[in-house]
């Protein structure tokens, strides 16, 4: 079995490109800045693993809408191995993990308080209450990332 189930944060905004023909596939490429558990005898001593990640089609539209640079995610997927050869002419060997789901992993709240990520509400973006357990929208919000 080949799943692999990772939670961190993007290092950079995703490189998103479209596939050429008919029916043009997102692609987006970006990285997660993953953190290792940390030594009990060196609780200071905090080290991440890095991993490139792809996204095909649908994820790959979402990480291009709404994934960027800091924001905590977590994702599933498979790992994939590849290699070509450079204009160098030497062998270059790829471990990639190939998405098949993400989600966030931390509120928006939680991003800004930790200056991580792009959303910057309205000064009067306090939610309210609508009845019945729903909730109001903040102004300065367009789009929801969920259908």
């Amino acid at each position: 079995m080949n799943k692999v189930l990772l939670m961190g944060r993007l290092t950079r905004d995703p490189e998103v490109r479209y596939s050429q023909g008919e029916t043009p596939l997102a692609i987006a490429r970006y990285s997660l800045a993953v953190n290792r558990r940390q030594n009990r005898n060196n609780p200071d001593d905090q080290t991440a693993d890095f991993i490139n990640c792809i996204a095909f089609g649908k994820a790959g539209e979402f990480a291009e809408k709404y994934l960027r640079k800091g924001i905590k995610i977590a994702i599933v997927g498979r790992i994939q191995t590849g290699s070509y050869t450079n204009k160098e002419g030497q062998k270059v060997y790829t471990t990639d993990v190939v998405v098949e789901e993400q989600e966030f992993a931390e509120s928006k709240a939680s991003q800004q308080n930790n200056n991580n990520g792009g959303y910057v509400p309205s000064p009067n973006a306090e939610p309210t209450t609508a009845g019945e357990g729903f909730m109001n929208i903040p102004d300065g919000i367009e789009e929801l990332p969920f259908n």
